[in-house]
């Protein structure tokens, strides 16, 4: 097994003990939304610590359900990813056809020894 697959196989169980460890540790458990977002866990903070507390701003968009807003996340991280891959797709192209014209060029170009050959007989 090679050096990366080693560290591609170690950076996947950790991502996947990332994902299960907290559901087998019941961690949570004694919540009544156990893995609630950010937001909503912020929310029901500051409404503990200040009861009248009226936010400054409100949302452009409130979705209609919360299956609707999950959908529109996971759009909105689908159309993150899919920015980043085609820039980092075109980067690695620029530098593969960057590379092929460099290997191409030096092929192309005549050696010492040929050129002190031709330069005898005459031929340029």
């Amino acid at each position: 097994m090679s050096r990366n697959a080693k560290i591609n196989t170690l950076l996947l169980l950790v991502v996947a003990a990332l994902a299960v460890l907290p559901l087998a540790l019941g961690l949570g458990d004694d919540e009544k939304e156990p893995f609630a977002g950010a937001d909503a866990q912020a929310e029901t903070a500051i409404t503990e610590i200040e009861p009248d507390y009226e936010p400054w701003f409100s949302p452009l968009y409130e979705p209609p359900s919360g299956e609707v807003e999950s959908a529109l996340f996971a759009l909105q991280a689908a159309l993150g990813a899919g920015v980043l891959a085609y820039y980092f797709g075109v980067r690695k192209g620029r530098r593969q056809g960057a590379e092929t014209a460099r290997a191409e060029a030096a092929a192309a170009e005549p050696t010492a020894g040929e050129e002190s050959t031709r330069a005898g007989t005459g031929q340029v």
